[in-house]
């Protein structure tokens, strides 16, 4: 029986320091925050910011939230966005912004099998961030 996943909703990044992450994905990425005061206040563990159709869950990782992975430390996540615009575009975006490239433009292919292309960076916390590009689809390197 075929399982029914259609995408990822959400990831979660444990924040060594919350204010630098929460700047980093809200004026660097883009992102939105939801219940901003109240999680501010105590009145929630996590912070939601919402990235694209995603998003990603900041957590204090001196003071995590009942439910967490089995070892916790900050720089272990690493997720992918898809960007719309041209990987050129997303290079400049990143540039702009100060973010060293770790790695890219360079050949990937999307769960949607469309080959574009990625670039790789970190974030505050350092986990590996990854935007991908299908605005200027290519060629396959390889098909099964």
């Amino acid at each position: 029986m075929a399982l029914r996943i259609r995408t990822i909703d959400h990831a979660v990044v444990m924040a060594a320091d919350m204010e630098r992450s929460i700047k980093f994905y809200c004026d660097t990425l883009g992102g939105r925050p939801r219940y901003l005061q109240r999680f501010r206040d105590g009145g929630l563990p996590v912070l939601p910011i919402e990235l694209g159709g995603a998003v990603m869950n900041l957590q204090y990782l001196d003071k995590p939230a009942y439910l967490v992975a089995e070892r916790l430390e900050s720089g272990t996540l690493d997720a992918c966005f898809r960007w719309d615009g041209t990987i050129a575009e997303a290079v400049a975006h990143l540039k702009d912004a100060g973010i060293e490239i770790i790695e890219g433009p360079v050949p990937r292919w999307p769960a949607d099998g469309v080959w574009g292309q990625s670039v790789y960076f970190r974030d505050p916390d350092g986990n590996l961030l990854e935007f991908l590009s299908t605005a200027e689809p290519m060629e396959p390197l390889f098909t099964e």
